[in-house]
């Protein structure tokens, strides 16, 4: 019998390259020898989201990425958060096992404190509880994530064990799925590639739009003359993501030569990510031109979801005497 593997992306903004090489690409690739559970975490988005139609716009949005980068949706079950309410249901049993403690740890709230911020939903305060529930609800084996996230799984071990403790073995303990090559994906800034830092790089941009965002990588004021260190540059960590190790190994040897400009160096990472993303973009586009065809798709991946999520549900009521 295949393992399970789930995973998800928030709606709160264009899908970037970050979220491909993090946590699509791993994800789809399991594809091949897990069952694949993949979803859209529309109600996670609501922390941030004050805008319906941009939220409906970005759910499609998401969908068509993760089609146009190869899910099936014969061989995989895709689905947007809402239409599954076991989820959530489930969540609301699991925050009667989480501890105000091990949610004062969760990562987004410590981070909203330290930065000071006058409003902390506790849409955001218990958001490890929903992720937990996602994760639990269909019996998951593996969750690729970022290392970032990797706590967000340990979290929903701890409620599991938590609740299997008090109530018996209820929940099956997933297990965090990194692949250090790709877990870090470095932004145009060089810190992580994230919505909040502005830094992105969002797939199926034009080819132009694309090598102006790539062209604004920030780097050190080296001359075109002087040797540089290919380790310490965000545009060669980059450019390895995309390219064969002879490829790599040329660049790096040019680099600390000399006689290489950064924008050389820009110009060489834009033409392979371009090749890579011309047909997925192709296909986006194809897609979002039918939105009702991706509304079909998610329908039928949330029936297919509620029938795993209602049967995880039904063991946990009857296992707390509900």
């Amino acid at each position: 019998m295949k393992r399970r593997a789930l995973t998800g992306i928030q709606p709160s903004g264009t899908p970037h390259v970050g979220n491909w090489l993090g946590a699509i690409e791993p994800a789809l690739a399991l594809s091949e020898s897990c069952e694949g559970y993949y979803f859209i975490a529309s109600y996670h988005a609501l922390t941030t989201s004050r805008d319906p139609e941009l939220l409906r716009q970005r759910i499609l949005d998401v969908a068509a990425t993760w089609l146009a980068l190869g899910l099936d949706p014969t061989k995989t079950v895709l689905w947007t958060q809402q239409d599954v309410p076991e989820v959530t249901e489930l969540a609301w049993i699991l925050s009667c096992m989480a501890s105000k403690g091990l949610l004062d740890k969760a990562h987004a709230f410590k981070d909203a404190v330290t930065k000071g911020k006058k409003f902390v939903s506790a849409g955001l305060y218990t958001y490890p509880i929903l992720m937990a529930a996602d994760i639990l609800a269909f019996d998951s084996d593996l969750v690729p994530v970022g290392r970032d996230q990797k706590q967000h799984v340990e979290m929903a071990r701890d409620m599991a064990q938590r609740l299997n403790h008090v109530y018996g073995e209820l929940l099956k303990l997933p297990e965090p799925l990194i692949q250090d090559s790709v877990a870090v994906v470095p932004g145009t800034d060089g810190q992580k590639m994230s919505k909040s830092y502005s830094n992105t790089v969002p797939l199926f941009l034009p080819p132009k739009k694309l090598r102006k965002v790539l062209m604004s990588i920030k780097t050190d004021s080296k001359t075109l003359e002087e040797a540089k260190d290919p380790d310490t540059c965000t545009v060669f960590a980059l450019y390895k993501l995309f390219a064969t190790a002879a490829q790599q190994q040329d660049l790096a040897a040019r680099y600390r030569q000399g006689g290489l400009g950064y924008g050389h160096a820009k110009q060489e990472l834009f033409v392979l990510m371009n090749d890579r993303l011309a047909s997925p973009r192709d296909r986006y586009n194809e897609l979002m031109a039918r939105p009702d065809d991706i509304r079909d798709i998610l329908t039928d991946g949330a029936l297919r979801a509620r029938v795993t999520a209602r049967a995880t549900l039904d063991r946990v009521r009857g296992g707390v005497g509900l």
